[in-house]
Formats: structure tokens, C-alpha cells, sequence
């Protein structure tokens, strides 16, 4: 009887184990996925932008790039198209304007402000982004990159 009690708590502590590598491997992959440098289609590279904090620092979800494929909204309202839930962050708190070769940046009323390069963009201001701007919203600071557009 000690025998059969003994082989089964083996069986179940095996399997624990490979459960629990199984999760890690996953985790992994999961988070490698999510790590998707700015994507490409036959016409080149997409403009994006780069998270210059460190994630780890951060309170709430936040990626560490966004392609901007076409234009965006950032808020911390789910109908953005980049949501960031910093409570230093308006619902909706800045739109971002793709347009053939020129991209550019606009407050939309937030209470914090968005600054680019330092400096605060008043209420409907619009700013033509360049590549290597600092772009900071709420706690978040991104880069742009615009990979030569």
C-alpha cells in the first residue's frame, strides 16, 4: 500500500513540475510575441514609437513599441487606439496624425499635457514630429523613430 501512495505522489509531483515548465516556456513566448519591432510591408519600414522607460518601472501596462501605421489616438480610455492606463493620462490625451510623409502630434485638451522635445504643447497645437523627438505623456516617454520618412 506504501508503495502505490509513494509512485502516485511521484506521478503527481512529475507532473507538477512539467506544468510548471510548461507555464515558463509559455511566459516566454507570450512575452518575446509581444516584443514586435516596428513591422514592415512591401513599401519599407513604418514610423513607431519607442518606450524610453523601463517597463518594469511602470505601475500599468504599457508596450515597448507602437507602429504608426496610420493615425492614433492615446488615452487612457479602452476606445483608444494606444491605451495607456497612467492616471496622469486623459481619456482621450493625444492624437497622432500619419499622413503621407509628415507625421504629427496634437493635445487634445489634456489636463497633464503631452510635451515633445521638453516642451508642452498648448490646447489643439499641432507639432510635426522628427525623427529622434522625445514625446512624453503622463509618467511615459517614447521615442519616435521615423525610419527615414
Amino acid at each position: 500500500m506504501f508503495e502505490i501512495i509513494l509512485l502516485l505522489v511521484k506521478v503527481v509531483f512529475t507532473l507538477v513540475i512539467y506544468l510548471f515548465i510548461f507555464g515558463v516556456i509559455r511566459l516566454i513566448y507570450l512575452d518575446i510575441k509581444s516584443m514586435s519591432v516596428s513591422k514592415t510591408d512591401n513599401t519599407g519600414f513604418y514610423p513607431y514609437l519607442k518606450l524610453i522607460n523601463q517597463r518594469e518601472m511602470l505601475s500599468f501596462k504599457v508596450e515597448e513599441n507602437y507602429t504608426l501605421k496610420k493615425s492614433v489616438t492615446i488615452g487612457r480610455n479602452d476606445k483608444n487606439d494606444i491605451v495607456i492606463k497612467d492616471p496622469f493620462i486623459s481619456g482621450i490625451h493625444a492624437y497622432i496624425m500619419v499622413e503621407d510623409q509628415s507625421i504629427r502630434i496634437k493635445d487634445m485638451g489634456s489636463k497633464n499635457g503631452t510635451f515633445v522635445n521638453g516642451t508642452r504643447l498648448n490646447e489643439g497645437e499641432i507639432v510635426s514630429l522628427k525623427d529622434g523627438d522625445n514625446i512624453k505623456i503622463g509618467h511615459v516617454k517614447f521615442l519616435f523613430v521615423s525610419m527615414g520618412k
